[in-house]
């Protein structure tokens, strides 16, 4: 993950939500007055989001004292311990929500993907993600899929050459996208066709893709269809597939499955902050 990047990210994220200053806390404490946060799991999942918390607390004040309790990819259990930052109270309360967000988010993304990946141990088939990831968090939602052990996609439009049904009607056939992207991209680049009839996919394995994705394609399709791709060419599934029904598309004998669901609607998992005054009382918040 590039950390200067997430720094920019942290900074925006920071500047909408504190704004000109964050008018509870610098209006009830001083400077001086201190306390701690412990951020704890309250459901079992996958920990994702530690460069969150470090560098999230130091860009908002060097002083903070942070501990990092668990690394990311560890399993976590509800009451577990996960992070302790202790310092001036008006900057621990400036940047939890921002930064508990991220991290709910973030860890309820690897829970995902493990859980995917661990729904079709034993075959050959690996997950990956998508493009269904919320715009500015893409960067932390594919390193969340990475960190609960799946794949990622292509990063954006910019790395991949992904010709969907409506780039091919624009040129007329697969075989003439092909062609025309071939001609003009170099040779490090992967072209993806995107195909839904079997005379689709000898279109794109004449046209010499370097990838085949079988889009709403049912798992008894994709077996029947793959004996027909050469070796070379690597083999996707995506569409309609759902945790329920990956088991199936993975028996299939497809190499890669792509699993919007792993980002696109993902429920937060619940972590909390136990907040320390002084060494005193102790509130939770949510």
């Amino acid at each position: 993950m590039n950390k200067i990047k997430l720094q920019t990210m942290l900074k925006q994220f920071f500047n909408e939500d504190i704004g000109d200053g964050d008018l509870s806390s610098e209006l009830l404490f001083s400077s001086s007055d201190k306390g701690s946060f412990t951020f704890y799991a309250k459901e079992t999942g996958i920990f994702c989001g530690a460069e969150i918390i470090h560098i999230g607390f130091s860009l908002l004040d060097p002083s903070l004292q942070i501990s990092l309790l668990k690394k990311d990819g560890e399993t976590i259990e509800a009451g577990d311990e996960l992070a302790v930052i202790e310092g001036p109270l008006q900057s621990l309360l400036s940047g939890e929500r921002v930064i508990l967000n991220l991290v709910q988010r973030m860890s309820s993304i690897a829970t995902n993907a493990s859980k995917a990946m661990a729904l079709i141990e034993g075959t050959n088939a690996k997950i990956c993600d998508t493009r269904k990831t919320i715009p500015g968090l893409r960067m932390l939602d594919k390193y969340a899929v990475r960190t609960g052990g799946a794949y990622n996609h292509r990063s954006g439009l910019y790395d991949c050459i992904m010709l969907k049904d409506n780039h091919i009607a624009f040129a007329g056939s697969i075989s003439k996208a092909v062609n025309t992207a071939k001609s003009k991209i170099g040779h490090t680049v992967k072209i993806e066709v995107e195909i839904e009839t079997k005379d689709q996919l000898i279109e794109a394995i004449e046209a010499g893709a370097d990838i085949i994705m079988f889009d709403n394609r049912s798992p008894e399709e994709i077996r029947n269809w793959l004996p027909l791709v050469p070796a070379h060419i690597i083999t996707e599934a995506s569409g309609g597939i759902t945790f329920d029904n990956l088991r199936a598309y993975a028996e299939s004998g497809v190499e890669y499955i792509s699993l919007g669901a792993l980002t696109h609607s993902v429920k937060a998992l619940d972590i909390s902050a136990l907040v320390q005054l002084k060494g005193e009382m102790v509130y939770e918040h949510h």
